[in-house]
């Protein structure tokens, strides 16, 4: 979010860098049109699931990929491997909201800040995380209740 409001970080190909490069995926997945397209309607699958619990597009997602067991050298291993290479960013998105909802469903959370559009996983101690972040939408919550009781 910035001062002009919400800001779509997949609104263009180097938007979806800087997700790729922030969530480590900048060398499994092409920063490219293609990539990008599928990444934002894994984006929006996963919120219809979030926001409605209708699963069908969520369903769609995880369809287009798979988690392929094998026995290295080392140990055993596991390798993500989708149909076509541009779902792979989305695909894995979808597989955390899964791996998150079957860990702690009521610590996925979206953030109280009535301008931000963004979900968290709510890492807190006693689980009464707020904001997705203090530094941007927790600080400007506690500056316009400061605002607030000055003007009155």
């Amino acid at each position: 979010m910035s001062a002009d409001g919400p800001q779509d970080l997949l609104a263009d190909v180097e938007g979806l860098q800087c997700w790729l490069l922030a969530n480590g995926l900048i060398d499994r997945c092409e920063a490219d049109e293609k990539s990008r397209t599928a990444l934002i309607s894994a984006r929006e699958a996963i919120l219809q699931a979030l926001q409605s619990d209708s699963v069908g597009a969520l369903n769609e997602v995880l369809d287009r990929g798979r988690i392929r067991l094998t026995l290295t050298p080392t140990g055993p291993a596991e390798a993500a491997e989708v149909a076509k290479p541009e779902w792979l960013a989305g695909w894995l998105a979808a597989g955390d909201l899964l791996r998150l909802l079957g860990e702690a469903p009521d610590r996925i959370k979206q953030c109280a800040h009535p301008h931000c559009i963004l979900w968290f996983h709510d890492t807190s101690k006693n689980g009464a995380r707020r904001w997705h972040s203090m530094a941007t939408c927790g600080n400007r919550a506690k500056a316009a209740r400061h605002y607030a009781a000055k003007r009155e």
